[in-house]
């Protein structure tokens, strides 16, 4: 089995899944023609000093950072630690 491990101030992130996306009359919207999800879920980290995330949170990030990796049928997304704009917190309601 392979794995990714981040180095440079990198992150690995498992974007959010995709479905097929149809209009009501069952016209099958391309991927090409839909906005790229800018959520993901941090896999792993390098070494980097202070972060702010940890492994399991999920992020918010810059809209053309980062690249695609497939490995094993798998795909994530690397992205530079710099490119992560916020991370989503649960809160209570008031």
């Amino acid at each position: 089995m392979k794995e990714l491990h981040p180095v440079n101030q990198q992150v690995l992130l498992e974007l959010d899944s995709q479905k097929e996306k149809k209009t009501a009359s069952g016209i099958i919207i391309p991927d090409s023609a839909s906005e790229k999800p800018r959520f993901g879920k941090v896999l792993s980290m390098s070494q980097i000093d202070n972060p702010e995330i940890v492994v399991g949170n999920v992020v918010y990030f810059k809209e053309y950072g980062g690249q695609s990796v497939k490995i094993e049928g798998k795909e994530f997304f690397l992205i530079p630690y710099g490119d992560i704009l916020a991370k989503v917190v649960e809160t209570e309601e008031i």
